[in-house]
């Protein structure tokens, strides 16, 4: 089993890889737009040891924020609770102001209102538990600012088991065991990136460095897949990856597996990257996800772009 990089060792320049097919359009490494960098990977000024500290420091400035923002979600949700009410509108919920001002007037629209009126029913009134816990239905806004999305990795449902959804595309929280189709993603990271396959299945690191990880349906009933399907739920993400598209520049999508792939409609193929592959469920990952190297191509264009890469390497987060 390969041992796992150092941050150090991350930032070192990729290996020259080439770009799949499956990237949209067929060569975006020929790409005339030159976005601004957010972060330059190269400082004549800087050592490679100085660009380390800044990245760490980076990092720990973006988890500290996304920390204030779920600890504000759960004092609403508390205080809700305390009071007898126990359900707290969705628009309280998107506490990062970042997405609040990109998205302003999308939760007031009709279609949302609605939306939420269901999801009280839902949560107030149903005999059924409803995933994931009100305080992490943004979990991926919250954690991912506007301004920092590198890329998006696009799910579908949230998990429907006790105790799996945590409001991030793919992801679980320590201590539950990774779904098949996170298995697959790790096995396809150890083969494109040479990493250890991690012990847990938890994704935060990869949202706090800026991979929004966007279900485009963000809540579903215990066991009960799809159960919260047109109901709203997928204007509202349809919204956030528009807004992204017609705001940002050189974003990189992921798109795996066929649900996931008709949203590119509504991205602009000039200014993003698209990356496209087989969904990496057991059923399919054989199909086209194995062997796609979205991890390294992701990170190459970044770096192209004079972007950090992402460090895809999965520790905890008190590491």
């Amino acid at each position: 089993m390969a041992s796992a990089k150092t941050l150090r060792d991350f930032l070192q320049p990729a290996k020259r890889i080439k770009v799949s097919s499956s990237v949209e359009p067929s060569n975006p490494l020929n790409h005339q737009f030159n976005p601004i960098p957010s972060k330059s990977i190269t400082d004549s000024s800087s050592s490679a040891l100085t660009a380390v500290q800044r990245s760490r420091i980076e990092f720990n400035k973006l988890r500290a924020k996304a920390k204030r923002n779920l600890n504000l979600c759960l004092q609403l949700v508390s205080k809700s609770k305390s009071e007898g009410v126990g359900y707290v509108k969705l628009e309280k919920l998107l506490v990062e102001e970042t997405w609040l001002e990109a998205l302003s007037g999308e939760l007031q629209k009709p279609y949302a209102k609605t939306l939420c009126k269901f999801l009280e029913n839902e949560i107030c009134n149903g005999s059924v538990p409803i995933y994931p816990p009100q305080h992490l239905i943004f979990n991926a806004l919250n954690s991912t600012p506007f301004d920092g999305v590198k890329a998006v990795i696009i799910g579908q449902d949230p998990y429907h088991g006790p105790g799996q959804a945590m409001g991030l595309s793919f992801s679980v929280p320590e201590g539950i065991k990774p779904p098949s189709s996170l298995v697959n993603i790790f096995k396809e990271l150890k083969q494109d990136l040479g990493f250890a396959i991690p012990s847990h299945g938890n994704l935060e690191r990869w949202a706090i460095q800026g991979v929004l990880l966007l279900n485009t349906v963000l809540t579903v009933r215990s066991h009960q897949a799809n159960s919260h399907a047109k109901k709203g739920w997928e204007q509202f993400t349809d919204s956030v990856i528009k807004t992204i598209s017609q705001n940002k520049e050189g974003v990189v999508f992921l798109l795996w597996g066929n649900s996931a792939q008709e949203k590119s409609r509504l991205i602009d193929g000039t200014k993003h990257y698209i990356l496209k592959a087989a969904h990496p469920s057991g059923l399919s990952a054989n199909r086209g996800y194995f062997g796609c190297r979205h991890f390294s191509q992701t990170n190459k264009l970044l770096e192209k772009m004079g972007n950090l890469p992402i460090d895809w390497q999965l520790t905890s987060l008190d590491n």
